[in-house]
Formats: structure tokens, sequence, C-alpha cells
């Protein structure tokens, strides 16, 4: 449903980002109607009001985090200054964007759990395809503003490298999983 009032659209909102959070803090699990709903601070029944299953509330919550996510890498590509580029730079926003701003190892790991149990909801799998395909869209201007290869195959090598590393680091509980990527990020990249 749509919200057809400026109060509603506030209200709808409200409730997609409230979803958004709670995927980022609990994963798929803590999105509930009544989860939301406080977390909005709005009645339950809103939520079903504004939307017509828990699976339409999760969608927009994840295209609403994932927006977000998009938007600050691109708003971080744009604030690049032309030739003042370095390897290490050029690592961090690629991380940034893959595992998030936080070095929390907690963060990263609900991060992959998100990522994981996508696999288990067909009903994300379309939403899924699209963001990845921004996000290589992204990445890929990102390369090429560091001087890096961009191709398409590229992209998606270095993205499962982090994600392998990121993995790996996850199961034998290192503590920071971002240093373990960033270390076999920055092997793989080329300098300039």
């Amino acid at each position: 449903m749509s919200a057809a009032t400026p109060k509603g659209e506030r209200r709808r909102q409200a409730l997609v980002e409230a979803a958004a959070g709670l995927l980022v803090d609990g994963g798929f699990d803590a999105v509930r109607h009544r989860a939301v709903a406080e977390r909005a601070g709005l009645p339950l029944a809103s939520t079903t009001y504004y939307f017509d299953s828990l699976e339409e509330l999760v969608i927009a919550g994840l295209e609403h985090h994932a927006g977000a996510e998009l938007a600050y890498g691109k708003a971080r590509l744009a604030e690049l200054e032309p030739g003042v580029h370095g390897r290490e730079r050029f690592v961090e926003l690629v991380l940034d964007l893959l595992l998030g701003p936080s070095a929390d190892a907690e963060a990263v790991l609900l991060r992959y759990e998100r990522l994981v149990a996508t696999g288990r909801r067909p009903y994300l799998r379309p939403l899924m395809r699209r963001l990845s395909a921004s996000l290589h869209a992204l990445l890929g201007d990102i390369f090429r503003a560091f001087g890096q290869p961009a191709s398409p195959d590229r992209v998606e090598e270095l993205v499962a490298l982090v994600d392998g590393a990121v993995v790996n680091a996850l199961i034998e509980i290192d503590p920071d999983p971002r240093a373990v990527a960033r270390r076999m990020l920055l092997k793989a990249v080329q300098p300039r």
C-alpha cells in the first residue's frame, strides 16, 4: 500500500527505516511486525496498513539500507580529488562499500549473515540481483577513478577475494576481519 497523505508517507518511511535498522542490528529474524512498530514508535497495526506482508516490509527495509550505502559510496567517490589517490585509500573505500565503514567484527558478521540468509528467501533474489549490479557498477567507477583495471570480471574477482578473506577470518574468530580483507586486497591491487 502507498501512503496517500504526507502523514502517511512519514509513517511509512518511519517503518521502512525501523525495518532497515533492525536488519542491520539483528538480521532478518529481527524484523517482525511488533519490533518494527515499536522501533518506529507507531501502533502495531500500522505495519499491516502500509505493507501487505512482512516480506514487503523486509524488502523495503533492505532496499532503503542498500540505497543509503550506495549513496554513501557515490558521495565518497565524488569527494575524491583528481590524481590524489593512493592504493591504501582505494582499498579503504572498497572495504567501506563491501563491509561497511565500521571496523566492528560484529557488524561485519551480521552483514555476512544477511547476505547468506538472502539465499533462503527467494522473494529477495530480484532485489539482491539489482543491488549487486548497482554495487558492482559503483565499484567499477571507483576502480577507474583509482586507475585500477575495472572490467566486470576484475570487480567480481576482488569482491570474491574480500568475501573469502572475511569468511575465513570469521571462521578463525579473528577479531578484525576487515584487517584480513585489507591485507589480501592490498596484495591483489596494482600499485599506481
